[in-house]
C-alpha cells in the first residue's frame, strides 16, 4: 500500500460523498463544501479495512461493449415484459432456473447478479457458493436451456474476458 492509498484509500468516493454532502444538505456554503471533503476523506479512510480488493479490469473495449449490450437489453426486456403484462398476463410461466457459473471471481460474480436483476423479467434469487450456481427468477421461462445459453453468452463470457 503507498502512502497516497493510505491517506486516501478511494479517491473518486471521496470526491462522490463529498458532492453528495452538497447536494443532501442542498447548501454551497464554505462550511458545508468543508464538511462535505472532511466526509468524503474520513469514510473511505476508517472504512478501508471493510473494502474488498479493486477488481482488475483488463480491458476497457469489452467493459464498454458489455455496457452497451446490457443497455440494449434493459430497454428491449422492458419492452417484452410490458407486453406479455398488458397482453398475455394468463399466459406468463414464471419459474426458477439454477444457473451454473464458470466466474469464479467474486466481483465479476456480482456483477453477473447485477445485471440479470437489472434486466426486466429476471432477479438473482441465489448465489450458492459451494456449488458455484445461482439460483434465477424469470418471469416467463419456456426453455431452462436457452435462458442459461443467452446469459452465458451476452453476459458471462464478456465478464470473463474482462475480469479473468
Amino acid at each position: 500500500m503507498t502512502r497516497r492509498e493510505f491517506w486516501l484509500p478511494r479517491p473518486l468516493f471521496s470526491l462522490f460523498l463529498a458532492v453528495l454532502w452538497l447536494l443532501m444538505v442542498n447548501s454551497f456554503s464554505v462550511a458545508h463544501m468543508l464538511l462535505g471533503l472532511a466526509l468524503g476523506l474520513f469514510i473511505p479512510f476508517i472504512t478501508r479495512a471493510f473494502w474488498p480488493e479493486q477488481a482488475k479490469v483488463r480491458y476497457l473495449l469489452p467493459l464498454l461493449r458489455y455496457f452497451l449490450v446490457l443497455m440494449v437489453d434493459i430497454v428491449r426486456s422492458n419492452l417484452i415484459v410490458a407486453k406479455r403484462i398488458l397482453w398475455y398476463p394468463n399466459q406468463l410461466t414464471p419459474g426458477f432456473v439454477t444457473y451454473p457459473l464458470e466466474l469464479d471471481d467474486d466481483f465479476a460474480i456480482t456483477i453477473l447478479a447485477s445485471t440479470i436483476s437489472l434486466t426486466p423479467g429476471t432477479v438473482t434469487a441465489h448465489y450458492d457458493s459451494d456449488a458455484g450456481t445461482l439460483l434465477i427468477h424469470s418471469l416467463h421461462v419456456t426453455d431452462e436451456d436457452e435462458l442459461v445459453s443467452q446469459i452465458k453468452e451476452r453476459y458471462e463470457r464478456p465478464l470473463k474476458e474482462i475480469f479473468q
